[in-house]
């Protein structure tokens, strides 16, 4: 059975679960009913963040635009620009065993597609959620439901996988930002033009 995360609580993954390596990280939203005339869409990131917080290269950012990291470790499984439907709205997928020894976790957010331009943020989305798939078995390991209302936010840090010695665990995060992908890009040493 899975184990529900609240904001800041931890779990370990590859300690209870011996031989996971490969995981799906999930990600869901509904949004709001909303008058401001333009439709959301939700984007999932993740960056593979080194010791200092910061990633080591552009290349160290995946989304809709570099779907595919160069070792192997982690894709994104495709841009869903609509939110529509049951269930996860967009999916990363990481193979633990292939990150790089240098990569001590791997943030995942969500941002608000020019959300200034549109005047939109996340507290015109409800029933947010970041959960991990064991990809072998199709179960839900974790699970992490956003509750707090972000009223001004435009890019949300939702959940990290994380090394802890020679095992990976997972953090509930659910950090806010304001200034949309750009602020996020910024935080983790990615420069955008």
């Amino acid at each position: 059975m899975a184990v529900s995360l609240k904001k800041g609580q931890k779990v370990d993954l590859t300690k209870t679960n011996p031989g996971l390596s490969n995981v799906i990280v999930g990600l869901g939203w509904d949004t709001n009913k909303y008058d401001g005339g333009f439709d959301f869409d939700l984007d999932t990131s993740a960056f593979l963040i080194g010791e200092n917080g910061k990633t080591m290269n552009d290349g160290d950012f995946i989304f809709y635009g570099n779907l595919n990291h160069s070792s192997g470790a982690v894709s994104h499984l495709g841009d869903n620009r609509s939110g529509e439907g049951e269930g996860d709205d967009e999916q990363i997928k990481v193979d633990l065993s292939k990150v790089n020894s240098n990569v001590s976790k791997i943030a995942f957010t969500v941002t608000i597609h020019e959300a200034q331009e549109r005047s939109q943020n996340f507290g015109q989305v409800s029933n947010a959620f970041i959960r991990v798939i064991n990809e072998d078995t199709n179960e839900e390991i974790t699970r992490y439901d956003l509750s707090e209302d972000y009223s001004i936010e435009t890019a949300i840090v939702v959940g990290e996988l994380y090394r802890h010695g020679d095992e990976w665990k997972f953090a509930a995060i659910g950090s806010g930002f304001e200034g949309g992908l750009a602020s996020l890009c910024n935080n983790f040493g990615i420069s955008i033009a």
